[in-house]
């Protein structure tokens, strides 16, 4: 045994305390729109496969797990079916899967009935492929969720663990649920079905909506400056909260994460590589100019790239369209979080002061909550860019149908003039509808487009307001699961 058994076994007990009739300290009333979708899972899952939840450093998994232990608990789950543990312990990372296993046998005897397995950070552990397809085969009466902060705990175990696990994708907060945990009321705001189903609404519903959302913009500028971690979100200060996710998520990703999972010794060289897409966040990624500045070589930065996405710190976005011209195209990249650049580049408040990296900040945010609100229905996301340079931010496909996002966050009003590329996409695909995100909490209304795209409307909708419906209809629609 590589430790004292008193010592392994008390390492178990600490975290499952409902094995001694205790309750779990400190878990918040407050859950997160995936909440739902995990516990159904484990409570009456649709199919026998384990669910693996994936997502960056702190967004919340574990706080996650153990809701849904604690609802398993209240729903009459008899305390010594449930198991909890996590990999992070480096003790438990000795034992691996199997002797967790045993030592859970030593303190809570086998039963008939179901078991329920929650694992967190099961990417430490030797051959987890092999041995989750093993346990979904073969131990029918065993839910397992596990938890991972790198996709390739999907990526790696496709082959070997097809058909064996439903993945499930937790982001940071929304702005909808960066309100609900700080306890913010927002009185007055209506719940619309959709977002579609704003274009039927009368001109002068827009305006009296708008007055009553004017209270959100304050409380939006602090989330891009916060972030969408629950802890930086519920620090005390501004500056407190970007430390913390400088410190405790990005640095560990960086300099601890990249050489335990994947091998990772050039931590410098990946560090500047992120300064430089923290510099260019929402913009074209130039590969060469990368390398000319940072002095490394295409395929190691083409590597960092593809390794920082893994980790759930970006996203990349392939340009619109099919064949040899999107190959030779440039990926636009995101960040996972409004906050990591200024909080990374020590911008503190004076983002606010800012207006194009504060116009950064919020498309990054808005691409942020789509991705969170699609990502299930949709087949993938784009940028659009056609003659003379005209773009369109956000393309998503859903459900079969492209539906185009614009991210104007300037003081004046968006016209149709401003809207040459969302004109040309439209026009060319045969789209009636597209959104455009305002800066301005009144310049919110249906607007035709005219010209080349004269059957098309767009919605302008206030960021503070479509982010905050966005996370709304994602939690709406979790609950109805």
């Amino acid at each position: 045994m590589i430790a004292p058994m008193p010592e392994l076994l008390a390492v178990l007990r600490q975290y499952n305390p409902w094995w001694q009739g205790r309750g779990m300290a400190d878990l918040p009333d407050w859950r997160r729109a995936a909440f739902h979708e995990v516990l159904s899972w484990m409570a009456e899952p649709p199919t026998h496969r384990a669910l693996l939840l994936t997502g960056p450093r702190q967004v919340g998994k574990t706080t996650l797990f153990l809701q849904a232990i604690q609802s398993l608990l209240a729903g009459g789950v008899a305390p010594g079916k449930i198991l909890y543990a996590t990999f992070d312990h480096p003790l438990l990372k000795l034992v691996g899967l199997d002797g967790l296993l045993n030592l859970w046998r030593e303190l809570e005897p086998e039963k008939e009935g179901v078991e329920y397995l929650f694992l967190d950070e099961i990417q430490y552990t030797k051959d987890w492929q092999t041995w989750l397809k093993l346990q979904v085969d073969f131990h029918k009466t065993r839910r397992i969720a596990v938890t991972g902060s790198a996709t390739p705990l999907v990526e790696e175990g496709q082959e070997s663990g097809v058909g064996r696990w439903h993945t499930v994708r937790l982001t940071t907060l929304s702005f909808y649920e960066y309100l609900q945990i700080k306890r913010i009321p927002v009185p007055g705001i209506p719940r619309p079905g959709s977002l579609a189903h704003l274009f039927e609404w009368p001109a002068s519903r827009f305006a009296a909506v708008a007055v009553d959302a004017r209270p959100l913009v304050g409380h939006f500028h602090e989330y891009l400056l916060r972030g969408g971690f629950p802890q930086s979100a519920l620090m005390d200060s501004i500056p407190q909260a970007q430390k913390l996710l400088r410190e405790d998520i990005v640095d560990k990703v960086l300099k601890r994460d990249m050489t335990a999972l994947f091998g990772v010794r050039r931590v410098l060289e990946l560090e500047q590589t992120f300064l430089y897409l923290c510099m260019h966040d929402g913009g074209l990624l130039d590969l060469p100019d990368l390398c000319k500045n940072l002095e490394v070589k295409k395929p190691t930065a083409s590597n960092f790239i593809a390794l920082l996405e893994a980790t759930h710190l970006i996203h990349r976005l392939p340009p619109f369209g099919y064949g040899k011209e999107v190959l030779r195209a440039r990926f636009k990249v995101y960040l996972a979080d409004a906050a990591i650049a200024p909080s990374v580049l020590l911008k503190g408040k004076s983002l606010l002061e800012d207006p194009a990296a504060l116009g950064v900040a919020v498309e990054t945010a808005f691409f942020n909550h789509v991705f969170t609100r699609y990502y299930r229905q949709s087949i993938g996301f784009s940028y659009w860019r056609g003659r003379k340079d005209q773009e369109v931010d956000v393309i998503a496909s859903v459900e079969g149908r492209m539906v185009p996002f614009e991210v104007k966050y300037r003081s004046q009003a968006t016209g149709a003039g401003d809207l040459k590329g969302m004109e040309q996409f439209c026009a060319e695909h045969h789209i009636d509808r597209g959104y455009v995100i305002t800066k301005e909490i009144t310049d919110f209304s249906v607007m035709p487009l005219l010209r080349e795209a004269a059957n098309t409307r767009v919605l302008k909708i206030p960021a503070p307001l479509a982010c905050y419906w966005l996370g709304l209809l994602e939690v709406e629609a979790a609950d109805r699961k």
